[in-house]
């Protein structure tokens, strides 16, 4: 990709996809720019991927083909305020900010653009993320494959209407945060039962990565994968029955639900 590709905001989640970048060879070192509020962060980032880094919003929105949003979403009004009359009129933008609708980010604009919001997720920091891409009516079909070239550099991705990012904020962007809690619960169960606290967190994460992968490798109904680690009068279905007694499904379903509206009222 011949692109000069800029990033407003250089925090975890861009220096997540700078890496990707990087690592799948879709730009070079000298056509990805990054820019940071201090010289101390722009310099940290210059050093450890070796790009061009600024503290000028301006110069870095001014020469991007392909222009990343990466701010905190209540700095969305100012930065786009900021850069607006200086981002180039074919730049592709693409916001990576929860809250911030594509209505929202082309109000602010007050100009026709091309916009790609997308929503990954932390498991980007090692190149896992699952991410949703939604296009605004201007972006082309080729401006979403540069974004899914770029997003799967660094995971999965999917492009999804609009309407559905709530919806995915529920179920990957918000939901490895329930996947630690659960990996922490078994990690528990395993100490009170005698095991090495580091011991019991490899264990339990180990299992729930083996059998994420077992879903998407085989294609195989979850259901019928816990069936067939379930032999009649054994271990697992005993722990599977505790489990629905307890009300597992109910829980995770309610709070992904909360979640997602969390997500509206905030849009």
């Amino acid at each position: 990709m011949n692109k000069t590709i800029a990033f407003i905001g250089g925090g975890n989640m861009a220096s997540a996809i700078i890496g990707g970048i990087l690592k799948a060879g879709i730009a070079t070192k000298d056509r990805l720019i990054a820019t940071s509020k201090t010289e101390k962060t722009a310099a940290s980032l210059k050093e450890r991927f070796g790009i061009l880094t600024t503290t000028d919003n301006l110069a870095a929105a001014s020469q991007a083909d392909i222009l990343f949003l990466a701010v905190k979403p209540h700095l969305f009004a100012e930065i786009i305020t900021e850069i607006k009359d200086h981002v180039r009129p074919d730049a592709l933008i693409i916001s990576i900010a929860a809250g911030q609708t594509i209505e929202k980010i082309e109000s602010a604009f007050a100009r026709e653009i091309r916009l790609v919001r997308a929503m990954p997720n932390t498991p980007a920091l090692v190149g896992e993320a699952m991410s949703a891409l939604c296009a605004n009516q201007n972006a082309t079909e080729a401006d979403l494959a540069d974004a899914g070239e770029i997003f799967h550099s660094f995971g999965e991705c999917e492009t999804v209407p609009e309407a559905m990012i709530d919806t995915v904020i529920g179920v990957s962007g918000s939901s490895p945060a329930y996947v630690y809690m659960f990996i922490e619960a078994m990690a528990d169960a395993a100490v009170a039962d005698g095991m090495p606290r580091t011991q019991a967190y490899k264990f339990a994460a180990q299992a729930v990565l083996g059998s994420a992968k077992m879903v998407l490798e085989t294609g195989t109904h979850p259901g019928a994968l816990k069936d067939a680690v379930c032999s009649p009068g054994g271990t697992t279905i005993e722990a599977v029955a505790v489990l629905e007694q307890q009300g597992l499904r109910s829980a995770v379903i309610a709070a992904q639900r909360a979640c997602v509206q969390k997500s509206k009222d905030m849009s």
